[in-house]
C-alpha cells in the first residue's frame, strides 16, 4: 500500500482503536454497575447481611486470607449481623449450632464446593482423594474401600511406631533440659508429626528429628505455598490460574514447588519399595497403615480399582492433612497449658499419680491416656479454642434448596460453618466460651457439647485420619509432661497465628528442664474446681 495513504489512514486507525478501548472500558463500567445493583438488591442472597464488598465480589474473602485472621473477623461480624453472614456474592456462612445437622447431614449429604479442588497438586490416581473429592457420592464409594484402616483399633496396631517417634522426641528435648537454651517447641512438634506420618505411611521416619532439621525443606515449602493455595481456593474460578502463576515470581516459590514435587516422588518411591519387599513373600511385614492399604490392593484391588496410584495418593495426602493439623493441635495443647499454670499443675498431678499407681507405661499407651479425665479435658478444650481448620467448610446447596435460620437458600449457592466460630458460641459453651477452661468437659452435661465440636469436620466428611491425630495427642502430651517441665521463654509471651485454612501458630519459644519425680510429688498445687 502507498506509504502516503498509510499516513493518511493512521489517524483514522488511532481513532477507532481509541474508540474501541473507550467502548470496552465503558462496557465494563456499565456491567459492573449493573452487577452491583443486582447483587445488592435483586440477587437471591441479597437480604443476607454482611460487608458491602463481600456482597459484590470474592475480593473481600481474598483480603481476609491475605490478613490471615478470618476467624476473628467472622466472630465479630456474626456478633454484629446474626447467624447468617454473606461472605461472598454466592456464599453464606452460618453460625447457628442447630444448623450443623442440616449442612453436614448424613442422609442426602451435600457436596463440597470447588474450594477443595485446588489442594491436591499431584496426579497419583484417576480417583479423587477423600479430602478434595467434591462429590459426596464418589467420596462415600472410595472411602468405604479403606475406612476400616482408619478405625481406632486398627490405628493402634501401629502404636509401636508412634512410640518410636515419641521416644526420639523425648531424647531431643533432653538435649535442651539444662534450661539455658530456649527453642521453638512448635517447630519440633511439626517435625514430630511429620516423622509419625513417615513411620505409618512410608515405613520409616523421614529424618526431621534424627537430623534436627527441616527434611528437604518440606515444612518451609509448605509454608511458602499455603498462601497461594488458600488464596486460589477462595478466589473466583476465572482468576485462579493467575494467582498460581504469580507464585512463580515470589522468591523461593520455584524451590518450594520442587520440594512439593519431591514429596510426591518420595511417596511413589516408598510405596514401590514396599511392593517389591512384599512380592518376596518372606512372611514378615510391618503392620503399619501402608501395610493395611497394601492388603486392600492384594485382596480386592482389581475389583474396587485400588492399586499403586491410590496407595501413593493416600500416603501423599496424609503428609498435608495429617502433619499440619496434628502439629497445630499439639501446639494448642502445650501453649494453653503454659498460659494457664494452675491447669498445667493439675494435669501434671494427674499424670504423676497415675504413674505412681503403675498405670502409665513409657511411652504412654493410648489405652492408659484415655483413662486420665483431666488430660482428655485439656486436649479437647485445646481443640475447641484453636481448631486446626478455621475457615468455613463450604457445601453446595442441593437443587431443592435449604432452610437456614428461617431463610431459604436456593440450590447451587454455597453454605458452610466455621469451627472457630461455632466453638465460641456462648449459648452452647457458656458465657466463658472465649476462655480456655478444661473443666467444662468434666461437668455432668459435657457429653451434650460433643455434637457441636467441628475440629474434625462433621457428617459424612469427618477427617478420616482423626484417630491417628488423637493417638498422637493422647500419647505425646503425658509422655512429655511426665519427664520435663516446660515454660515459655518470656512471661507474657503470645503466639502468632495465620489462618490459611490450616490455622498455623508461630512463636512458641520455651525452656525445658528435667523433672525430678520425687520432688514433684511433694510440690503439687491443689486442683481448682473451676478450671
Amino acid at each position: 500500500m502507498d506509504p502516503k495513504l498509510l499516513s493518511l489512514l493512521a489517524p483514522v486507525s488511532s481513532f477507532f482503536s481509541l474508540s474501541s478501548a473507550l467502548v470496552l472500558s465503558g462496557g465494563l463500567v456499565v456491567y459492573w454497575i449493573l452487577w452491583v445493583v443486582y447483587a445488592r438488591h435483586f440477587h437471591p442472597l441479597h437480604k443476607i447481611p454482611g460487608p458491602w464488598l463481600a456482597s459484590v465480589s470474592r475480593l473481600w474473602y481474598m483480603l481476609q486470607i491475605a490478613r490471615g485472621d478470618m476467624e476473628y473477623t467472622q466472630r465479630r461480624l456474626h456478633a454484629q449481623y446474626g447467624p447468617l453472614l454473606r461472605i461472598a456474592p454466592n456464599e453464606v456462612a452460618c453460625a447457628s449450632p442447630d444448623a450443623i445437622k442440616t449442612i453436614y447431614r448424613i442422609q442426602g449429604a451435600l457436596d463440597k464446593t470447588d474450594f477443595y479442588s485446588v489442594w491436591n497438586t499431584q496426579n497419583f490416581s484417576k480417583h479423587p482423594d477423600v479430602f478434595t473429592c467434591i462429590s459426596d457420592k464418589v467420596h462415600g464409594e472410595r472411602r468405604r474401600i479403606m475406612n476400616h484402616v482408619y478405625t481406632l483399633s486398627n490405628v493402634l496396631k501401629s502404636e509401636e511406631y508412634i512410640d518410636k517417634c515419641t521416644g526420639l522426641f523425648l531424647q531431643r528435648l533432653a538435649e535442651y533440659q539444662d534450661g539455658s537454651r530456649p527453642f521453638d517447641l512448635g517447630e519440633w512438634l511439626q517435625m514430630y508429626a511429620f516423622d509419625v506420618i513417615g513411620e505409618l505411611y512410608f515405613g520409616r521416619m523421614f529424618g526431621f528429628m534424627e537430623t534436627s532439621s527441616d527434611h528437604e525443606s518440606w515444612i518451609h515449602s509448605l509454608d511458602l505455598l499455603m498462601p497461594f493455595l488458600c488464596m486460589t481456593a477462595v478466589a473466583p474460578t476465572y482468576v485462579r490460574s493467575l494467582i498460581l502463576a504469580s507464585a512463580l515470581v515470589v522468591p523461593g516459590s520455584l524451590a518450594a514447588l520442587k520440594a512439593i514435587e519431591n514429596i510426591g516422588t518420595s511417596a511413589r518411591r516408598c510405596v514401590a519399595q514396599r511392593f517389591a519387599e512384599e512380592s518376596k513373600d518372606e512372611g514378615q511385614h510391618r503392620s503399619d497403615i501402608l501395610d493395611q492399604l497394601y492388603r486392600i490392593h492384594l485382596e480386592k484391588g482389581d475389583k474396587v480399582d485400588f492399586n499403586l496410584g491410590e496407595i501413593e495418593q493416600e500416603a501423599y495426602v496424609a503428609l498435608f492433612a495429617g502433619s499440619d493439623t496434628t502439629a497445630i493441635a499439639l501446639r494448642s495443647v502445650f501453649y494453653h497449658l503454659f498460659k494457664n499454670p494452675t491447669v498445667y499443675k493439675q494435669l501434671v498431678q494427674e499424670i504423676d499419680e497415675a504413674a505412681e499407681r503403675g498405670q502409665l507405661s513409657s511411652p504412654v499407651k493410648y489405652s492408659e491416656a484415655i483413662q486420665l479425665p483431666f488430660l482428655c479435658a485439656c486436649i479437647k478444650e485445646a481443640l475447641r479454642v484453636h481448631p486446626g481448620v478455621a475457615l468455613t467448610m463450604g457445601r453446595t446447596v442441593p437443587a431443592e434448596g435449604l432452610q437456614l435460620c428461617g431463610t431459604y437458600i436456593p440450590g447451587g449457592y454455597r453454605v458452610g460453618m466455621n469451627a472457630a466460630v461455632i466453638h465460641y458460641d456462648k449459648s452452647i459453651f457458656g458465657p466463658d466460651a472465649d476462655q480456655y477452661r478444661p473443666g467444662r468437659w468434666l461437668a455432668d452435661d459435657a457429653a451434650a457439647l460433643d455434637k457441636y465440636m467441628l475440629h474434625f469436620g462433621a457428617g459424612t466428611r469427618t477427617c478420616i485420619g482423626k484417630n491417628i491425630s488423637l493417638a498422637e495427642l493422647h500419647k505425646l502430651v503425658p509422655s512429655v509432661l511426665r519427664e520435663f517441665q516446660l515454660d515459655l521463654r518470656e512471661k507474657g509471651q503470645v503466639w502468632r497465628t495465620r489462618n490459611l485454612w490450616f490455622n498455623k501458630q508461630e512463636g512458641v519459644q520455651v525452656r525445658v528442664t528435667a523433672r525430678q519425680f520425687a520432688k514433684a510429688k511433694g510440690d503439687r498445687a491443689e486442683p481448682d474446681v473451676e478450671i
